[in-house]
């Protein structure tokens, strides 16, 4: 296995790329910025300068990567066009690379609560309206997926239990930004995460579950 981290400078990402080198799993690290993402990304990852807005640099970038993991988001702006073509145009720009390169297996960072029109968070330009299209249109492609909707993302590591759901069932609470990188790469060799939308939280009072229960348990 080799992986592909979009977004890897990113909060998520950054931990994503990290999960990945803990288990000794290559990575190509999709970056903007070579001089920025050093300071961020493991230095046993390997840098490869791209844009998911600039689909003709994404096939080289993504090399000879076997999975593909997106962990891309727009940033709140004053730009209302800024989630249509982060969150859908570039997710799908990505997803229309994997399937000419034959990727295997792409994970999805979505968002609890996308099928929900009128939730508060659209009010930043549609944005959770835009990662429900990119989802579906992941789901469309042919290729094998795995979406993660995580609740409120939350910088700091914490002891609490991960909780899983499928699609639609969770509407709130949080969960460490660490979870949720644990949950994509965990995703990559579950064979029950595979074409599936899972949604991720964590709670203290939650019962202890190994990462292929909760997968088989999100029906």
């Amino acid at each position: 296995m080799k992986a592909f981290v979009a977004g890897a400078t990113g909060e998520t990402g950054r931990r994503i790329v990290q999960e990945l080198v803990k288990r000794e799993i290559p990575v190509r690290a999709l970056v903007r910025d070579l001089e920025k993402a050093r300071e961020i990304v493991p230095s046993e990852a390997e840098l490869v300068v791209g844009d998911v807005l600039k689909p003709e640099t994404l096939s080289a970038a993504i090399g000879d990567s076997t999975v593909l993991l997106c962990a891309t988001g727009a940033k709140p702006s004053l730009d209302p066009t800024e989630p249509y073509r982060v969150d859908y145009e570039g997710t799908k720009n990505l997803v229309d690379a994997a399937k000419a390169k034959g990727i295997e297996h792409f994970v999805l960072v979505s968002s609890l609560c996308v099928s929900q029109f009128f939730h508060p968070l659209n009010l930043f330009w549609l944005i959770l309206v835009w990662k429900k299209q990119a989802e579906e249109y992941l789901q469309k492609s042919g290729l094998t997926y795995t979406i993660v909707r995580p609740g409120g993302l939350k910088n700091e590591d914490n002891l609490d239990k991960v909780v899983m759901s499928s699609a639609d069932m969770m509407f709130d609470g949080s969960v460490p930004r660490t979870k949720v990188a644990q949950a994509c790469v965990e995703g990559l060799s579950e064979s029950s995460a595979r074409n599936k939308i899972v949604e991720v939280v964590a709670k203290p009072e939650a019962a202890e579950q190994s990462w292929d229960q909760l997968f088989a348990s999100s029906i």
